[in-house]
């Protein structure tokens, strides 16, 4: 659809009871550009495969690479973006460290993603 395809007011009037009610229901811009950086993280499909691989449960660095036929490296690199932005989390036992997904939140935002996608 072409911009001018997309439908428009036919006259210019701006409503200024609703912008005011909205914009003081905003959240403060820096909330909102962390949030438009949260979700940066998921525009890479590396990353979004991770997720959705830690979302059937822990997996080390090892399981990680394998799973994704990629370098220990690519997924440590990785990884330290998905921490960093506290999506996942890590315990260690013994030489080896487990990755999973950080809590709820996370797994709510893959699911209802996939769930958006693949609706009908």
């Amino acid at each position: 659809m072409e911009p001018r395809d997309l439908p428009c007011c036919e006259e210019s009037q701006v409503h200024l009871d609703a912008v005011e009610q909205v914009r003081s229901l905003l959240p403060a811009d820096e909330t909102l550009y962390d949030l438009a950086e949260l979700f940066k993280i998921f525009g890479d499909s590396t990353r979004v495969k991770i997720l959705y691989a830690l979302l059937e449960g822990e997996l080390c660095v090892c399981d990680i690479a394998k799973l994704m036929e990629v370098t220990q490296s690519a997924v440590s690199h990785q990884l330290r973006v998905l921490k960093g932005s506290k999506l996942v989390k890590f315990r260690r036992e013994g030489k080896t460290v487990y990755y999973s997904l950080a809590d709820e939140h996370v797994i709510r935002i893959l699911s209802q993603g996939m769930e958006h996608i693949t609706e009908q």
